[in-house]
């Protein structure tokens, strides 16, 4: 037994590598296949992309059928380019974060406002009366 290992050892430990690195490389070109597919359904018109060159753009029109068939991608408001379908890197989907971030940067937080001399002043807590020049910030303005 010992002497079957001795002889044969080597091309039974190399069978057993090659079966490995073709069972392996099957189950990788597999789940590049599901996410290709993936990718192709979450592909359509007015979806955010992230292409091979670092651009972000939005798809205008795409072809998942037909990989050959360039895609459009709108990079700025009236602003189109080609770029062939295997350009596109990822769908840009915005996290919870960001979406918390963009609510909170559309709420107005105060209003501004010109006294008649021209200085800008901020209707709020931290109001001064633009008469009192010694006036400490968060006092009330007197009537």
């Amino acid at each position: 037994m010992n002497e079957f290992f001795t002889n044969y050892g080597l091309i039974i430990l190399l069978v057993v590598l090659l079966i490995f690195m073709f069972w392996s490389s099957r189950r990788r070109m597999a789940k590049q296949k599901l996410e290709q597919e993936e990718r192709a359904r979450q592909t359509v018109p007015g979806a955010e992309v992230l292409l091979q060159g670092g651009l972000y753009g939005t798809i205008v029109s795409y072809d998942p059928e037909n990989l050959d068939q360039p895609a459009v991608v709108e990079i700025a408001p009236g602003v189109d380019i080609k770029v062939h379908s295997q350009a596109i890197l990822r769908i840009v989907t915005p996290t919870a974060d960001e979406l918390a971030d963009e609510a909170v940067l559309a709420e107005p937080t105060f209003t501004s406002t010109t006294d008649t001399v021209g200085h800008a002043t901020a209707a709020g807590d931290d109001a001064v009366d633009p008469a009192d020049p010694d006036a400490e910030p968060g006092t009330k303005p007197k009537a």
